[in-house]
């Protein structure tokens, strides 16, 4: 969705609402396509003292396999974005604001640079999952495994005579 914001700009205290939805379906993260649903997108664009402060809410379906124990998990998630815009930063190399000279902006291209930057690293199926067992690869979260708990890494032997 491209937003027009000129009326925006042009008028210190005006406000502009959007909603918008758009499909991410195609983006591969690690070998897998999580974007299951729409991207939802509310936002409002407001003027002040002729910066725009523009606030995204954004709502979708994300599901792949647990980073842990590897089963599917599917969970809906919630983002709100802000930022800052300027038509014009006069040369200065500011992060804190994006600048549209134009007064247009491809709301969906930010959304989604938002979303890849703010993914959760580590994507489990509950904040407890226990994983699967290294030796017999039962997944931990169904029941225990019968695999002795007591054996030690072979490399620390060695330190097991020390203590004798």
């Amino acid at each position: 969705m491209i937003l027009n914001l000129k009326d925006v700009f042009l008028n210190e205290g005006s406000k502009k609402e959007f909603e918008t939805s758009f499909s991410m379906s195609d983006i591969d993260i690690s070998g897998v396509f999580p974007f299951a649903s729409p991207i939802m997108v509310k936002g409002k664009a407001i003027n002040k003292a002729g910066l725009i402060d523009i606030d995204f809410d954004i709502t979708f379906t994300y599901a792949r396999p647990c980073d842990r124990c590897n089963e599917d998990a599917v969970r809906q998630l919630n983002y709100q974005f802000s930022h800052r815009l300027a038509d014009n930063l006069s040369g200065s190399d500011n992060d804190d604001y994006i600048e549209i000279p134009d007064y247009t902006l491809d709301v969906d291209e930010l959304v989604q640079s938002d979303i890849i930057l703010n993914l959760p690293i580590k994507f489990l199926c509950k904040e407890g999952c226990k994983g699967i067992c290294p030796k017999c690869g039962k997944n931990l979260n169904n029941g225990d495994c019968d695999c002795s708990a007591k054996e030690i890494d072979p490399r620390l032997e060695a330190l097991k005579e020390l203590l004798k």
